[in-house]
């Protein structure tokens, strides 16, 4: 066997000593860093654009605070999982044992360099704090909500299987299978159930609360978008959970008032109105 044949494929060149470049241009280090830098840029790309855009466009501040949030945290994780693909391709490729049998050797352990290892861990710990202090600032309240002093929109959501029902205290009587609400204006949640465990989610909003029977949870949020959104249970609740699904329509406050008075003047017969767009309620 010659020389050629029997050098690894990432020992150095014959007749360059290994010491005679910097350590980050010695293989493996050099592809594995090259590797490692491509996919980091590709990460990053992809954390800037899809995990967004996959949630829907945000109808509420506390939507876009969500957004933002996995946006933080793929970006965070970009460098991280870059690393361990590159390594794991770098070894598939340049490690990988060619010969017609089983090895005879195993292959030299890969421990004890303490550099590595003490790089290793303050990232980690670094990354940790990151996510820590980043939930901590997040889960608070929103200061605008929690300084204002205007009363919230009341709603008691009621799920059972497997519909959602939603009555308006503000205008005794006034209930609907689908959910219409002012834009700009909080509102508060009372989140109940009749049967099983459900779980109230208005998935553009980034609302989600659990719909316990016995008791009431509560949430808010202030709708800042017109249109119409989704609202779906995200409780396996029974054979037709699936099927466990209604809108929210997000209209301006003149249709809303217009729209609650009608509701709560035809409560009686059942049936539920829907805001025109000229702002007046029809049935």
């Amino acid at each position: 066997m010659s020389l050629t044949e029997a050098r690894p494929a990432d020992a150095e060149p014959p007749g360059e000593p290994s010491t005679s470049r910097p350590a980050w241009r010695r293989a493996p280090i050099f592809p594995i860093l090259l590797i490692w830098i491509v996919l980091t840029a590709l990460l990053v790309a992809f954390a800037l654009v899809v995990p967004a855009r996959l949630m829907g466009a945000a109808a509420s501040p506390t939507m876009r605070e969500i957004e933002t949030t996995f946006t933080s945290f793929s970006l965070a994780a970009a460098p991280v999982a870059a690393l361990v693909w590159a390594i794991l391709l770098y070894s598939l490729v340049a490690w990988r044992y060619r010969g017609g049998g089983r090895p005879t050797d195993p292959g030299p352990p890969v421990r004890g360099n303490n550099r590595v290892q003490v790089v290793w861990v303050v990232v980690s710990t670094a990354l940790c704090l990151f996510l820590l202090i980043w939930g901590l600032i997040v889960i608070q309240p929103s200061t605008s909500e929690a300084s204002s002093t205007q009363a919230p929109l009341v709603v008691d959501v009621t799920g059972q299987q497997w519909v959602w029902n939603f009555e308006y205290p503000a205008a005794p009587g006034a209930q609907s299978d689908e959910l219409y609400l002012p834009v700009n204006q909080r509102v508060l949640f009372r989140v109940t159930s009749k049967d099983v465990v459900h779980s109230f989610w208005i998935t553009q909003m980034g609302v989600k609360v659990d719909a316990n029977p016995g008791a009431t949870t509560t949430i808010s949020v202030t709708p800042d978008r017109l249109g119409t959104f989704d609202i779906r249970c995200a409780e396996l609740c029974g054979l037709y959970h699936s099927y466990m699904q209604t809108h929210v329509h997000v209209v301006r406050a003149e249709e809303f008032r217009s729209w609650l008075a009608t509701a709560a003047s035809q409560a009686p017969t059942g049936e539920v109105p829907s805001p025109s767009p000229s702002g007046t309620a029809t049935s």
